[in-house]
């Protein structure tokens, strides 16, 4: 078989923050794969052809691109950030294990790119210096209650919590009742990340308390991230805050 499929991580938004791999793969693919408004994000060659689909629609999209490879078809399929964070490389390798025998022996390569928590993460600091966790708030594929079960036992540990997916016009109250959670938990000074559009012109990013945090504050664009009660704040006169997590847990 002469076709192959790269399942590639655009990066959080800015050009700049693609990797040159991913880059390099778009303009050899024949065919483009992905969520609508990815695929707007993408160059590609001006003769490739472009199959947008619904952000729903993953188990078909990733069937749709492998059967376009093993027709012998150059399928690059996009996801926002990295490709195997809460995007698409899962469904495509679930595609596999449940499809034809045939998809197995495909040339298939996860090209890697910069997530949301970590654009976010070098945006203001060091949130992520110690452990880490990321939990999508999406009820979509699991359960609210295993949300919530995952919710406290990371607070409780004292992980630093990314949030993708907080919350959509379809799942409006999700955030708000993730932070009534958290309050019981964690001390009411802990810091909190909205940040929208990371590293695009409209990006924002807003610094907040537990107590404080609003959520009104995010979207789907908006990744939120809570810190523990290790997470400092250092204060500047003329700039932003920088905010980090110490990598040693008795760090003063």
């Amino acid at each position: 078989m002469s076709g192959w499929l790269c399942i590639t991580g655009l990066g959080p938004g800015d050009l700049a923050q693609r990797t040159p791999e991913v880059t390099a793969a778009l303009a050899a693919a024949t065919d483009l794969v992905g969520y609508g408004p990815y695929l707007a994000r993408v160059a590609g060659h001006p003769d490739a052809r472009r199959h947008p689909s619904d952000n729903r629609e993953e188990l078909d999209r990733a069937r749709h691109a492998l059967t376009m490879a093993e027709a012998g078809q150059r399928v690059a399929v996009v996801s926002s950030g990295d490709a195997g964070v809460f995007a698409m490389a899962s469904a495509i390798f679930e595609a596999i294990e449940h499809g034809p025998s045939a998809w197995r022996s495909l040339d298939i390569r996860v090209l890697p790119g910069i997530s949301a928590m970590f654009a976010v993460a070098a945006r203001i600091g060091a949130p992520l210096g110690h452990d880490f966790c990321a939990i999508s708030l999406s009820d979509n594929l699991k359960s609210w209650d295993i949300v919530t079960t995952r919710l406290a036992a990371v607070a409780t540990a004292g992980l630093v919590i990314a949030l993708y997916n907080p919350q959509s016009r379809a799942r409006p109250w999700q955030l708000g009742a993730a932070f009534e959670l958290l309050r019981q938990l964690l001390p009411a000074t802990t810091p909190v990340i909205f940040a929208t559009a990371a590293s695009r012109p409209e990006e924002q990013i807003r610094l907040t308390t537990l107590a404080e945090a609003d959520p009104a504050w995010a979207d789907m664009r908006t990744l939120v991230m809570i810190g523990t009660a290790a997470t400092r704040i250092i204060a500047r006169p003329d700039a932003a805050p920088f905010v980090y997590t110490p990598r040693g847990m008795s760090a003063a």
